[in-house]
């Protein structure tokens, strides 16, 4: 019976498109950010890059095949977007730490104190 084996193969995609809907209901895409904060130790106003998530898109009604194709799509984005992201904030982040170290103005209590004079030399006459 052709028939039968037909309709479970739509079924199990059917259930598999369900599914991944439940669980991605959205197309997002990870950006980075710049968070500036003031740095007390060294008086300086520094800078970070974090990763933000951010929704671009809604899935919609679609059927069968045209689902899973938008979540392939969907799934992609995403990856494509946090490998690409995540390397320009590590990428910012090292610069900006760069920075923040030839910026720094530490205190006069953040100091460390300084070495002893070494002890004179001996002489062997």
């Amino acid at each position: 019976m052709p028939g039968l084996g037909d309709s479970r193969r739509v079924s199990r995609a059917a259930s598999f498109a369900a599914a991944a809907l439940a669980v991605l209901p959205s197309a997002c895409v990870v950006v980075p950010r710049t968070v500036v904060h003031y740095d007390y130790e060294c008086r300086i106003v520094a800078r970070q890059m974090t990763l933000e998530s951010v929704q671009v898109a809604s899935i919609g009604g679609c059927s069968n095949s045209g689902c899973a194709a938008m979540l392939v799509a969907a799934g992609a984005t995403a990856a494509a977007s946090t490998v690409i992201s995540g390397t320009i904030a590590v990428v910012g982040n090292v610069v900006y730490w760069l920075e923040k170290q030839g910026q720094c103005a530490r205190g006069p209590d953040t100091v460390p104190p300084p070495l002893p004079a070494p002890p004179p030399a001996r002489s062997l006459l």
